[in-house]
């Protein structure tokens, strides 16, 4: 505890006495990956995991942690320094995500997302629409494809005529099943945001961060 200007009785005055500081920075999951993949550039190495640790399907993050030697990361390439330990530590992390909050996949989706500063996209703005299924353009711009879908008999001045029929092929986007799926997928992936968050507030040793509960909108098609 650091002591500054004791007032003319020799008593301590209240406003000199200061707080200890960690100096760690408070950081919110999302934004440690995000600095760990975008500034750090750590990579994940799934090999290293396999030949150190094993392959241990189901067993938790902690366990991993606490089983491999150096898990996660490892620089690509040369002329790079390697990087923050805990950008390592966020990296090797991510390459033991059990798979019930979905494994090697998510965590490479997390990965790249976090490189790119996106999120999974969950379709807040989506309309179900029915639209042509392919476009042709000509000299007067751009039209909806069609196609012969049979004949017609008709009746012009006094002479029946035999005409081609066409219509136009359609598809639906943005069907309830996809917005269904995309939402979904936005959840696993913050479900995975949740693990990740409490591994690295209770499990794991960071020298210039503290990970603060803040995440992002569990849901932010209700809030649009």
């Amino acid at each position: 505890m650091g002591v500054e200007g004791l007032n003319v009785s020799g008593k301590i005055s209240p406003v000199a006495i200061r707080a200890p500081r960690t100096g760690r920075r408070e950081i919110g999951v999302l934004e440690l990956i995000e600095w760990a993949f975008q500034r750090e550039h750590a990579s994940l190495d799934f090999d290293e995991i396999s030949r150190e640790a094993g392959a241990r399907p189901g067993v938790d993050t902690v366990w991993h942690l606490m089983e491999g030697k150096r898990l996660g990361c490892r620089v690509d390439g040369g002329g790079r320094s390697d990087p923050h330990h805990d950008a390592d530590i966020v990296a090797s992390a991510l390459a033991v995500l059990p798979e019930v909050y979905g494994g090697r996949r998510m965590a490479l989706q997390i990965a790249e997302l976090a490189r790119a500063g996106q999120r999974p996209n969950c379709m807040i703005d989506a309309k179900h629409k029915c639209v042509p299924r392919e476009w042709k353009q000509n000299q007067h711009g751009w039209h909806s494809a069609t196609e012969p879908c049979g004949f017609v008999e008709v009746l012009r001045r006094g002479r029946t005529q035999r005409m081609e029929m066409r219509c136009c092929p359609v598809t639906y986007v943005d069907t309830a099943r996809d917005v269904g799926a995309a939402r979904r997928g936005y959840l696993a992936w913050f479900g995975a945001l949740l693990e990740l968050r409490n591994v690295f507030q209770t499990h794991c040793h960071m020298t210039s961060h503290v990970v603060t509960n803040r995440m992002p909108p569990r849901a932010p098609w209700k809030s649009s």
